[in-house]
């Protein structure tokens, strides 16, 4: 039988119908029939048992990641990225565990790789009630640190990718510490994401030591990026260079200052905020973004519109919407820090 998402399956539409009504406590059923249908077709069409394992393992560490964040979706969460080789005794590895310090004080929860060096810092300056750990099986020096040992907010995975997205997914903001191949890779991929709008937008701040690390980074990126056109000027909005653990968290927070998310609905953004905004400052908004703009579009105030319906708990919120270019992701950056000046 050649299965199809479509009630077109006969019998095994059935059976999946009697699966779900008897494992109860379903959430989202036609998702749930959807996964079941996939993994059936998978069985029909791939025969390369390392095909089979990959796509198996990949789904039960979504899964337990789900499972050990899901009790946290209203906390707000920074992703912190660095050396596993950094010292206690280094400078920067203080300036991360101020850091994490800051930010669980005022109320945020650390997304550490688990490991040693500034995911540690991190670690030991929140405190383990206030850390998650996701952590990546190697042959060589990749282990949970003392912090997170035995904390349920850890989760091991076999592969990078999946690890990847739980750094990405799970967090509302990213803070990039000196580091080696593994550090500039994450480094990296957050920088595309947020340019091509693959993930929400997010403060991503550099916190720089002592010797310039980032600093050298950012040198390379206008000598060599910028003048060679490989990127656009808009594009130094993503990103925040600091070598002040204060300054780092204050770039965090005060990014969720007036903000407060975004939802695109084909090409309409819609912009949740935590405080409406006067006709002025909307006028003002409009004036300065053009670029952001369709033509013949206008930045209007708008109530919850039918696309947002899955999200109930943010209805009382104020929004504006727009027709949205969608090449100028940083200068969407841009803009957000804009509403957060008013």
């Amino acid at each position: 039988m050649e299965l199809s998402f479509s009630h077109t399956n006969e019998e095994v539409d059935l059976l999946i119908d009697r699966l779900l009504n008897a494992a109860e406590g379903i959430h989202h059923p036609d998702l749930i029939r959807e996964l079941l249908l996939s993994s059936l077709k998978i069985g029909q069409e791939a025969d390369h048992i390392p095909d089979l394992k990959l796509i198996n393992r990949t789904l039960r560490e979504m899964r337990y990641t789900a499972r050990v964040f899901s009790p946290y979706r209203e906390r707000k969460k920074v992703t912190i990225f660095g050396s596993a080789r950094t010292q206690s005794s280094e400078p920067i590895y203080q300036t991360c565990r101020r850091f994490g310090r800051l930010l669980a004080e005022s109320g945020w929860m650390i997304i550490t790789g688990g490991g040693g060096g500034i995911m540690q810092a991190g670690n030991e300056g929140a405190g383990s009630e206030n850390s998650f750990a996701v952590n990546i099986r190697l042959p060589f020096e990749q282990h949970a640190n003392p912090v997170m040992q035995n904390n349920p907010r850890l989760v091991t995975y076999k592969y990078f990718f999946n690890r990847k997205v739980a750094f990405v997914k799970e967090a509302d903001a990213v803070a990039v510490f000196p580091g080696g191949f593994g550090t500039l890779d994450e480094a990296m991929e957050v920088f595309t994401l947020i340019q091509t709008g693959k993930t929400s937008p997010k403060p991503l701040v550099l916190v720089d030591d002592e010797d310039g690390f980032w600093e050298q980074f950012f040198e390379f990126v206008k000598e060599q990026l910028l003048i060679k056109g490989l990127i656009s000027g808009e594009d130094f909005s993503i990103f925040t260079i600091t070598k002040d653990e204060r300054e780092a968290a204050q770039v965090i927070e005060s990014f969720y200052r007036v903000y407060h998310s975004v939802r695109f609905h084909d090409d309409l953004a819609i912009v949740r905020l935590n405080s409406r905004l006067s006709d002025t400052q909307v006028r003002t908004l409009e004036e300065e973004f053009p670029e952001l703009i369709l033509p013949g579009g206008h930045i209007v105030c708008c109530a919850p519109l039918a696309c947002e319906a899955d999200e109930p708990n943010l209805a009382a919120l104020p929004r504006l919407s727009f027709p949205f270019n969608h090449f100028h992701y940083g200068l969407l950056i841009a803009f957000i820090h804009r509403i957060n000046t008013f």
